[in-house]
C-alpha cells in the first residue's frame, strides 16, 4: 500500500496546495496531511483554524493531523513511504532536493516525490497570499473562498484605527 504524507505549514491553505493534494491522491493509496506545529514560524491562523480551512475546502482526503517531529519519525513510526513535496520554482528544488537527500539517509525506506506545480498555481505561495491581503488586494484567485474569508478577516482585526 503506498501511503503518502504532504506535510506543510498551511498558513493559509491555497489553490496550490490543493493542487498538489488532488494530484498526490492519484499516486497514493491513503493519503495523509500534514499541518506543521512550525515554532520557528510566526503564524498567521492557529493549527485549529487550519484544519478548519481544510473541513471547508470541498476536497476529500484520508487524514489531517499535526506533527511537531522530523517527517520522517513521522512516517516511519506510522508506515507512512512517500513524502510528497510540491515544485514551484528552482529555487525550491534546491531547497527540497536537500531535504529530500537528508530524509532519504535518516530513513532509506521513505521515498519522496516532487510534484511540479500546475501553471495555473504555479506563482501562488501562503506568503504571497498573506502579503497581497495585507494590501487589501483581492485574493480571490488564490485560496478558496472560506480561506479568503478568514484572511480578510485577520487582516481586518490587525488594523489599527
Amino acid at each position: 500500500m503506498r501511503i503518502g504524507i504532504f506535510p506543510g505549514s498551511f498558513d493559509p491553505l491555497t489553490f496550490g496546495h490543493l493542487d498538489i493534494i488532488q494530484r498526490a491522491k492519484n499516486i497514493c493509496d491513503r493519503l495523509i496531511v500534514a499541518i506543521a506545529k512550525n515554532g520557528d514560524k510566526q503564524s498567521l491562523f492557529s493549527l485549529q483554524e487550519r484544519q478548519e480551512m481544510f473541513g471547508n475546502c470541498g476536497i476529500s482526503f484520508s487524514d489531517v493531523i499535526f506533527f511537531d517531529t522530523l517527517v520522517v519519525d513521522y512516517c516511519k513510526s506510522n508506515g507512512v513511504n512517500m513524502i510528497v513535496r510540491g515544485i514551484r520554482t528552482i529555487a525550491d528544488y534546491e531547497y527540497e532536493k536537500v531535504i529530500a537527500d537528508l530524509n532519504k539517509q535518516l530513513a532509506p525506506d521513505v521515498e519522496t516525490v516532487f510534484l511540479l506545480s500546475s501553471g495555473a498555481t504555479s506563482f501562488i505561495s501562503s506568503r504571497v497570499v498573506k502579503e497581497v491581503a495585507s494590501y487589501h488586494g483581492d485574493i480571490s484567485s488564490m485560496v478558496p473562498e472560506f480561506v479568503s474569508h478568514k484572511v480578510r478577516q485577520k487582516f481586518e482585526l490587525n488594523q489599527t484605527p
